[in-house]
């Protein structure tokens, strides 16, 4: 069975259908409605990558795409080219490391950054899932390493 029970593309579609319905509720109510994604979206059902038809079949204006640079690149898909290829949907960057953020060196975070206006970023959420030390002294390395980063602009701390 794929991501989340995603099974067939008829499945998938009644999913991006209810998602469409909950956030349209919930836009009318003043709140945001959006998803998250895994590595699992980026596998392909039925000749489709599952996250580029929930992209194609959920409604902008009342779903918006919380992108995770991690497990992105874990499923093999690059960030960039769905900024790219989707430029307005991901409201929040989920900006995770296999670690704290920088420790692994295989994320590319500054060229994500570098599209974040494209692709809609107003906040990043930032986690560490696997700690080195103390989870507090991990948050502060991760934090450390985007204060310290050239390509993350100001604006965030805000």
């Amino acid at each position: 069975m794929g991501e989340k029970g995603y099974n067939s593309l008829e499945g998938l579609k009644q999913y991006c259908e209810y998602f469409n319905e909950v956030g349209k509720r919930c836009r009318e109510n003043g709140i945001i409605f959006g998803y998250h994604n895994h590595d699992g979206e980026f596998a392909e059902l039925e000749g489709e990558v599952i996250y580029d038809f929930m992209l194609q079949n959920t409604n902008p204006e009342n779903v918006f795409f919380q992108l995770d640079l991690y497990w992105i690149k874990e499923g093999g898909k690059n960030a960039v080219d769905y900024f790219n290829n989707y430029p307005g949907r991901f409201l929040h960057l989920h900006v995770k490391d296999e670690k704290e953020l920088g420790a692994s060196g295989e994320m590319d975070f500054e060229s994500s950054f570098a599209m974040a206006d494209k692709a809609g970023v107003d906040y990043l959420i930032v986690e560490v899932e696997k700690y080195d030390f103390d989870p507090l002294v991990s948050v502060e390395k991760s934090l450390e390493f985007l204060q310290n980063a050239d390509f993350v602009r100001n604006s965030y701390s805000e």
